[in-house]
């Protein structure tokens, strides 16, 4: 869906101004989003692949998702765009277009969505401890505050 039909009749330019400020603050690369995909498809195939990678090779994939959605606004809801990028992190396309038109992972992934739920998250990213949260893409300075504060509350223990 395009972004404007998601939010008709809003300028969108403050939204983009900020997230290109925080992801740039944390180092990271994006894009000039115009539509939003469906991420159920990728986070089956990140399921499925945590199977068949190493951590650091999971997380190229996890890099490789990030880049395509937030960086070159791939649609991450289509199952070959999702097969192509396993390739490139090093699976097998075939194998991985096959998990995905065969939901394989589709229970998995209903499980963690609800422990998610359960747990009282409405976000990503969400940052938890001591049954505080901190939801979405937050600046240093609020996770620092985050942090600080968890440290005061073990001190005070």
């Amino acid at each position: 869906m395009a972004l404007e039909e998601l939010f008709p009749g809003r300028d969108l330019t403050p939204f983009r101004t900020q997230m290109q400020g925080l992801m740039r603050e944390a180092g990271l690369p994006y894009g000039e989003r115009t539509h939003t995909y469906n991420s159920r498809l990728a986070q089956e195939l990140a399921k499925w692949a945590e199977s068949k990678l190493d951590d650091e090779a999971l997380d190229g994939l996890h890099r490789k998702l990030y880049e395509a959605y937030f960086v070159s606004g791939s649609n991450i809801g289509d199952a070959e765009v999702l097969a192509n990028i396993a390739a490139e992190a090093g699976l097998d396309a075939s194998e991985a277009l096959s998990v995905l038109q065969n939901r394989s992972y589709q229970k998995q992934v209903d499980e963690d969505w609800q422990l998610a739920v359960q747990s009282g998250i409405t976000g990503v990213p969400t940052f938890t401890a001591q049954g505080l949260a901190v939801v979405g893409c937050q600046p240093y300075e609020i996770l620092e505050k985050f942090v600080l504060h968890l440290q005061a509350q073990d001190n005070k223990g």
